[in-house]
C-alpha cells in the first residue's frame, strides 16, 4: 500500500477529530463563552450545515486544480478556522470558526479520496480507500476522547490548539508524503445523474437515512452534559465513557457491514428498533450509572453503524453514481443538523433528558418509513440481489459507513 495513503487518513483523522471536539466540552466552552450548553450544541449544527452546504461548492471551486495542490489548500483554511476557535472571544467568532472549519473539512474528504484511489492500483483500490477512512474511524474512537481529555485538563481553548497542531502536522506529511497527481477526469452528465430522482420511494429511503442519523445524533451531541449533571459522573470520567463509545461504535460497523449486503431491510428494523429501545432505555435510566453506560453504549453498536446498510439500501433503490451518493450524504449530514438541533431545542425547555426522548421519537419515525419496503418484501419477496458499486461522493457520517463496505471506493460531502 502506497505511503501516500495513510498519510491521507492523517489528514482526516484531524479533520474528524475537529469536528466532534465540541460535543466533548459542552460545559467548559458554554461557561468560557458566557452562552448555554443549548448554543454550544448548535455549534454542531453549524458545522453540520456547513459540511452539507458549503463542501460541495468549495470542491466545485476546486476542481481545476491537481488533488494535491487542493489538499494544501484546504489545509491552511481549515488550519485558520481552528486557530481563530482556539482564539475566539465570543459566541459569533467561534460559529464563524465552526463554518470555515466544516467547509475545509467536507472538501477535504472528497479530494482526499479521489487522490487515494488514484495512487493505486485498480485491484487495491477498494483497499487503499479503506486506509483511508481508517482516520475517520479513529477520529471517532480516539481523536474525540483525546481531544475532550486535552480540554478537560487544560481548557477547551487549548483542545482547538492540539487540533491546530495536528493540522499542521498533517499537511506536512502530505507535502512531503503525497506525490503530485493530474487531475481526475470527468463522470456521467449531471442530466443524467438527475433522472434517478423522479421515484418517490428514492426519497423515502433517503429520509430513513436522516431519521437513523438524526436519532443517534440526539443523543449524542449532549452526552457530556447528560453524563455529567444527570448521571453524575465527574467530567474525568467523560473520555473514558467516549472511548467506550467509539469502541462500540467500530464494532457495530463491522458487524453491519458484513450483513447488509444480504440482510438490508432487516439490519435497518433491528437497529432502528433497538437504537429506540436504548434511547428510551436511556432517558429513564440516566441517573443510575450501570443503566446509563449500558444504553450508551447500545446506542454506539445500532446507531451510525446502520451506514452500510443505509448506503446499500439507498444505491439499490437509486444507483451507484456521485450525484445520488452526494445527496444521500447531504440527507446523512442533514440528521445530524436535525438530531442536534432539535436535542438542543428541547434541552432548553424540558431539561436534560429532552434529547434521548426526541431521539428515541426520530428513530420510530425511521421505523415508520421503513413499512413501504417491508409490506413489498412480504408481498413479493426480496427480489434479486442488485450488484452496485461503492458510493463516489459523501460526508464524515457516510464516509464511516463505507470504510466497513467490502468494496469501498471514493466519495463525499457532514
Amino acid at each position: 500500500m502506497p505511503r501516500a495513503v495513510h498519510v491521507l487518513a492523517f489528514g482526516i483523522f484531524a479533520m474528524v477529530t475537529s469536528e466532534f471536539v465540541v460535543a466533548g466540552l459542552m460545559p467548559q466552552m458554554a461557561a468560557g463563552l458566557g452562552v448555554t450548553v443549548p448554543q454550544i450544541g448548535y455549534l454542531i449544527t453549524v458545522f453540520a450545515l456547513s459540511m452539507a452546504l458549503g463542501g460541495p461548492l468549495l470542491s466545485v471551486a476546486l476542481l481545476r486544480l491537481p488533488p494535491k495542490t487542493a489538499l494544501m489548500v484546504l489545509f491552511p483554511l481549515f488550519l485558520a478556522g481552528n486557530v481563530l476557535a482556539a482564539t475566539a472571544s465570543s459566541y459569533p467568532a467561534m460559529v464563524i470558526a465552526r463554518i470555515i472549519t466544516g467547509v475545509a473539512s467536507q472538501a477535504f474528504f472528497g479530494v482526499a479520496i479521489s487522490l487515494g484511489s488514484q495512487l493505486t492500483r485498480p485491484e487495491i483500490r477498494g483497499r487503499a480507500v479503506a486506509v483511508i477512512l481508517n482516520g475517520l474511524m479513529l477520529g471517532t474512537l480516539l481523536g474525540l476522547p483525546l481531544a475532550t481529555l486535552t480540554g478537560e485538563r487544560y481548557g477547551w481553548r487549548a483542545a482547538f490548539w492540539a487540533i491546530s497542531a495536528l493540522t499542521a502536522a498533517a499537511a506536512l506529511c502530505t507535502l512531503i508524503g503525497v506525490g503530485r497527481t493530474d487531475r481526475p477526469e470527468g463522470s456521467a452528465t449531471f442530466r443524467a445523474e438527475l433522472t434517478a430522482f423522479r421515484a418517490p420511494r428514492l426519497w423515502l429511503t433517503l429520509l430513513t437515512s436522516t431519521m437513523v442519523i438524526g436519532a443517534t445524533f440526539s443523543a449524542f451531541s449532549y452526552l457530556n452534559p447528560i453524563l455529567t449533571q444527570v448521571t453524575g459522573f465527574s467530567p474525568g470520567t467523560v473520555p473514558l465513557l467516549l472511548l467506550a463509545y467509539g469502541a462500540a461504535t467500530v464494532i457495530g460497523n463491522t458487524v453491519v457491514g458484513r450483513l447488509a449486503d444480504r440482510h438490508t431491510l432487516p439490519v435497518l428494523l433491528t437497529g432502528l428498533s433497538l437504537n429506540a429501545l436504548f434511547l428510551a432505555g436511556f432517558a429513564l435510566l440516566a441517573r443510575f450509572d450501570v443503566g446509563a453506560v449500558l444504553c450508551m453504549l447500545g446506542i454506539g453498536l445500532v446507531g451510525v453503524t446502520m451506514n452500510p446498510a443505509l448506503v446499500t439500501r439507498v444505491q439499490r433503490v437509486g444507483n451507484a453514481r456521485p450525484l445520488v451518493n452526494t445527496v444521500h450524504s447531504s440527507f446523512i449530514t442533514f440528521g445530524v443538523v436535525l438530531g442536534s438541533a432539535l436535542g438542543g431545542l428541547g434541552l432548553d425547555r424540558f431539561g436534560l433528558r429532552a434529547p434521548l426522548w426526541l431521539g428515541a421519537a426520530l428513530a420510530v419515525t425511521g421505523l415508520l418509513t421503513l413499512v413501504p419496503d417491508l409490506l413489498r418484501s412480504t408481498g413479493r419477496g426480496t427480489g434479486p440481489r442488485t450488484t452496485t458499486t461503492p458510493p463516489s461522493g459523501g460526508p464524515a457520517t457516510t464516509l464511516l459507513a463505507n470504510s466497513e463496505h467490502r468494496t469501498p471506493t471514493p466519495l463525499h460531502p457532514g
